[in-house]
């Protein structure tokens, strides 16, 4: 299997390639900042790290051009690169939510479509999408992050109706609370750090609330053994929600009323 995956550097991204280099595939590991990814432990497969920026268009066809020359196919994608912004609606400048987007949301679409033209001519490809469960459930103080899951989630939705009859398959992966990098790397807004942000107090508490349940969380090989047993399906799973409290909350926020639920995720955060 000849796979590519983005936000390959660490975290739930370079699990992935190497849980799948393990099992004997072909992964172009791809992140901003390229540099050279750990070999797994055991397997037949390789990783090949590549830098590849997936707001830069031109990032995006030299890596499939040069997956294509060098294996003559692409299997699937695994699109994974993303960032988090935290900050009241209100504490939010119009260039951080173009922030928030840009990588969550559009560098995810650009790297379909980059793949989408090979996946047609091979009349087969997959394409996974690491979401969150933030694209079903508003998060406080990151409404921006989940907005960008949430689009993302639609779009692939929407998409795996348009692409069923080309052979192409699509598959988002819901992750809850993960240790990862990602927790560090957080922004927060210009605004949400000014001791006189009228929402400041409950922000501090709600942003240490998310940080040590995300500390506490799933691990990353966790998440990635769900998208890997995905791959190696023969028909991918829509939708999936690792770990049983997750899929447990997922559902019964679905069924309670809309005010019950905002409520709910209220008086957690």
């Amino acid at each position: 299997m000849i796979v590519l995956v983005t936000g390959a550097s660490s975290g739930i991204g370079l699990e992935t390639a190497r849980q799948l280099m393990q099992q004997g595939a072909c992964v172009y590991a791809a992140s901003r900042s390229g540099g050279e990814t750990p070999e797994a432990d055991n397997g037949g497969g390789e990783i090949i790290p590549v830098k590849m920026d997936v707001n830069r268009a031109e990032d995006l066809q030299n890596v499939l051009n040069r997956i294509c020359n060098e294996q003559g196919r692409l299997d699937a994608v695994v699109c994974n690169a993303g960032n988090g912004l935290a900050g009241a609606v209100e504490d939010t400048s119009e260039e951080e939510m173009r922030y928030q987007m840009e990588t969550n949301f559009f560098g995810t679409m650009k790297t379909i479509q980059a793949c989408l033209p090979v996946f047609r001519q091979q009349k087969r490809g997959r394409i996974v999408v690491v979401s969150s469960v933030a694209a079903l459930v508003p998060i406080p103080y990151q409404a921006f992050y989940s907005a960008s899951k949430s689009a993302a989630l639609l779009s692939l939705q929407a998409l795996s109706m348009e692409v069923k009859s080309f052979g192409i398959q699509c598959c988002a992966v819901l992750p809850g609370d993960t240790r990862t990098g990602f927790t560090s790397a957080r922004r927060f807004t210009d605004r949400s750090q000014r001791p006189d942000s009228p929402y400041a107090s409950r922000f501090d508490k709600s942003i240490g609330k998310m940080e040590r349940d995300e500390r506490n969380g799933m691990s990353p090989s966790f998440i990635a053994r769900a998208i890997v047993r995905q791959l190696a399906r023969r028909h991918m799973k829509p939708t999936v929600v690792p770990g049983l409290p997750y899929k447990l909350i997922c559902l019964a926020l679905r069924i309670v009323p809309n005010r019950l639920k905002l409520w709910i995720v209220g008086k957690m955060y």
